[in-house]
């Protein structure tokens, strides 16, 4: 048959072109027989080798038999992060797995095993390994999924994984900054009881391998183990979990720089104003406020750093300590100042009480008091006028008993002696008895907390 058509002649189209070839070929024509396409073949040679199609891996190994015993051994790479606030810590680790699953078993001359990657882990049975406590986890896919499938001759099966994991740690913090923390990564299968699956550490207490690199800023790894127990469920039944036990010790020295330094620093700065006049009001009041709004920044910044948990921390007793203390120092000049303006007041009165004598100071008075304490406070003029003039002379109160009672009549000296209140004392007693209780309450503390 032979069909002619021009270019420029739309007697048909190539649809109906094709429809009258089809149309007049005979069955059997070589026209109609279709290349086979090989890429959709979906069983490759090692599938085929394993009879991947000829069982049903739904279905753990020896289904109704005895559990399933499966070994775990696991390899730390890196402890990232601990983080106090969020009570957690991540881990970067290799997982591997071995089981024996005889459908998996095939023949070879050299008896050496076929290794895979994660394509044949998806049509094949593996333990639904899970851990428990865990916030977030995911296994590696830079360049490719971090998976590793090998299987002998005889139907063993090696699975690994590279897995990183933040997983829950319940610290207690009542030693911060001076504790020790004990977390763990547990790991269990999500389905299978300990009547289907026996998980166990493949290698007993060899079975979990860390980097000699992995290093932390705050803490020091004091030592891995590793431990077994069954997990009881009340709707599901028993299950058999792995633990990975860590212990960190936290490093003193930073805490040491950014906190206790500065608040023992601020405290023995409060001190200073117990050799500053007590008339200085300007010098000493500035110095108690900035000491305490310093030891109030610090103590803010340490507690935004940290968990908002309902009892006391180590540092927050020191912390507080200090704080009382620079507080107490504040305290103490106002109760100078305040007692020695009522002294004041008291002398005046009694002075007005008093005849006026000229030119007559008390002895004990000149021993305690300055000469511009006398000038200023413990002085009365007598106004004589002299030549037309006002002449002013300086004058003490007499404190004789004997002369005021002859002269007054009044109880003088003995009253005016049970009011005396030595101010210089309070700074003096100060200045030895509030570094003596720091220096008692620091060795209390480093000896109970070291």
């Amino acid at each position: 048959i032979i069909i002619r058509f021009r270019d420029n002649e739309n007697k048909c189209n190539l649809k109906q072109f094709v429809s009258l070839v089809m149309f007049l070929s005979p069955p059997h024509s070589p026209i109609l027989r279709r290349i086979p396409d090989i890429t959709k073949n979906t069983m490759s040679n090692s599938e085929q080798l394993l009879s991947i199609n000829d069982h049903d891996f739904t279905m753990r190994p020896g289904f109704g038999g005895p559990a399933v015993p499966v070994g775990v051994d696991v390899q730390v790479e890196s402890l990232d992060t601990i983080s106090e606030v969020d009570m957690d810590f991540t881990m970067t680790l290799y997982i591997r797995h071995y089981w024996k699953d005889e459908r998996l078993s095939f023949h070879s001359t050299t008896n050496k095993s076929m290794t895979f990657d994660g394509r044949l882990v998806k049509k094949i049975w593996v333990p639904d390994m899970f851990f428990v406590h865990s916030k977030k986890s995911f296994t590696h896919d830079t360049t490719t999924d971090n998976v590793m499938l090998r299987v002998y001759p005889d139907g063993k099966v090696l699975y690994s994984q590279r897995v990183t994991v933040t997983s829950m740690c319940s610290m207690d913090l009542s030693r911060f900054p001076l504790d020790t923390q004990t977390c763990s990564l547990e790991i269990e299968s999500y389905a299978y009881t300990d009547d289907d699956l026996m998980l166990y550490w493949k290698k007993g207490n060899n079975s979990l391998s860390t980097d000699e690199n992995i290093s932390l800023s705050q803490f020091l790894i004091q030592e891995f183990q590793t431990t077994t127990k069954l997990a009881f469920y009340s709707s599901t039944g028993w299950y058999n979990r792995l633990y990975i036990t860590f212990t960190l010790r936290r490093h003193i020295f930073f805490f040491l720089l950014q906190t206790y330094f500065p608040a023992t620093l601020m405290v023995m700065l409060s001190w200073v104003s117990f050799w500053i006049d007590r008339r200085a009001v300007p010098a000493r009041v500035p110095l108690g406020i900035t000491t305490v709004l310093t030891m109030s920044t610090i103590i803010t910044g340490v507690n935004a750093s940290m968990p908002r948990v309902s009892y006391i921390k180590a540092v927050d007793i020191y912390l507080w300590v200090s704080f009382v203390f620079v507080f107490l120092s504040v305290i103490e000049y106002a109760a100078v100042n305040y007692l020695s303006t009522v002294q004041e007041r008291k002398e005046k009165k009694l002075r007005e009480r008093l005849p006026c004598t000229c030119g007559m100071t008390h002895p004990g008075m000149m021993g305690s008091y300055s000469e511009e304490d006398v000038n200023n406070t413990g002085n009365y003029g007598c106004m004589l006028e002299e030549n037309g003039a006002m002449k002013q002379q300086r004058m003490m109160v007499h404190l004789d008993i004997e002369e005021n009672n002859q002269i007054t009549g009044h109880v003088g000296s003995s009253a005016y002696s049970s009011m005396w209140v030595d101010t210089h004392a309070i700074d003096k007693y100060s200045r030895v008895i509030f570094p003596g209780s720091y220096t008692l309450f620091n060795i209390i503390y480093w000896s109970c907390y070291l």
